[in-house]
């Protein structure tokens, strides 16, 4: 008996990949993300457990509610180690029209999202704590608060050396991993709430202010809701493909426009960190213009990846007038 080609859903996705003639990858990834991400992960899952413990223990407000900042984002780093993953093993499949890159902003959007969600408990638990303050053990919180800030500035070296590297491999500064920028974050907000939670500690232990540990939680959460915004503004705007105010737009303009050629309609959105997609339609005078030259004249922008073309010949047709330019 013949052996078994596979499954129905593994024939059909071949003859898409046939029919369609080339993938659509257009975004590599990054290992040394997928793997500083997912190490930064374990790593902050075993402190938040110390942190929430001792916190609880010795009832500081500044410390537990670290504890539990570190928990959420134990989830959302590993959220964005499992983007990188996911990504990368469907990076072929041709049920993704414009690749799996997306994948990871998504991911960078949902750990945005548990940034806010933790600002807005830290809030709520600290004004409680403010109005009902409970003894705290300083010293030994104090130990507990600089032994989770080491383990943040390890992480934080950890996810910037997979910057460096991603940046060695042909990165561009102006082209973030947003994906690995909302681990960095999470980091980064562990750290501020460490120092603050150590500040405010230091003030108890000194001075007996011990309703500044619940003020610093206030603070924390402050700085911790502003990253969360702008993250959520720059992924929201790749997921809504809001790139239309891109310097590649004009760039695409400016190559393709003349006296006898007019763009009507363009549309350009992002498919990866450095490569975008473009719709054109062009109305021109020229007789001899073809979608492969309007390729090979696009060409010299390398972050345009994929261009689907439309080409009106109007040898009456007014193509002076730019200001009806989509």
């Amino acid at each position: 008996m013949p052996k078994n080609p596979g499954t129905t859903a593994d024939r059909e996705r071949k003859t898409a990949q046939s029919a369609l003639g080339h993938d659509h990858v257009f975004d590599a990834g990054s290992k040394a993300a997928e793997h500083g991400t997912r190490l930064v992960a374990w790593i902050t899952a075993a402190a938040m457990v110390a942190e929430i413990f001792a916190g609880w223990w010795f009832n500081s407000m500044a410390l537990l509610a670290d504890g539990w900042h570190m928990s959420s984002h134990a989830a959302a780093i590993g959220l964005s180690a499992l983007s990188y993953a996911a990504a990368r093993r469907y990076a072929r499949d041709p049920r993704f029209a414009f690749g799996t890159w997306k994948i990871e902003i998504l991911g960078g959007f949902a750990s945005a999202v548990f940034l806010l969600g933790v600002a807005a408990l830290m809030v709520f638990g600290s004004v409680e704590r403010f109005f009902s303050p409970l003894p705290i053990h300083y010293r030994e919180a104090m130990l507990v608060a600089v032994l989770g800030l080491a383990v943040n500035v390890a992480c934080a070296l950890i996810l910037g050396n997979a910057h460096e590297d991603d940046h060695g491999h042909g990165g561009h500064g102006h082209h973030h991993d947003l994906n690995l920028k909302s681990a960095y974050v999470h980091v980064l907000a562990d750290a501020a709430t460490s120092v603050l939670a150590i500040v405010a500690l230091a003030g108890g232990l000194v001075y007996g202010w011990s309703r500044l540990d619940p003020v610093m939680g206030i603070v924390g959460a402050t700085l911790i809701a502003v990253w969360a915004k702008n993250l959520i503004a720059e992924t929201g705007r790749v997921l809504l493909d809001r790139e239309m105010d891109h310097p590649v737009v004009d760039e695409i303009r400016e190559c393709l426009e003349s006296g006898d050629t007019r763009i009507t309609d363009l549309h350009v959105w992002r498919v990866g960190r450095q490569t975008y997609s473009c719709a054109i339609a062009l109305v021109t005078r020229d007789e001899t213009l073809t979608a492969q030259r309007v390729r090979e004249t696009l060409a010299q922008h390398e972050e345009i990846a994929h261009s689907t073309i439309e080409i009106h010949f109007c040898p009456e047709a007014d193509v002076t007038d730019s200001s009806a330019n989509a």
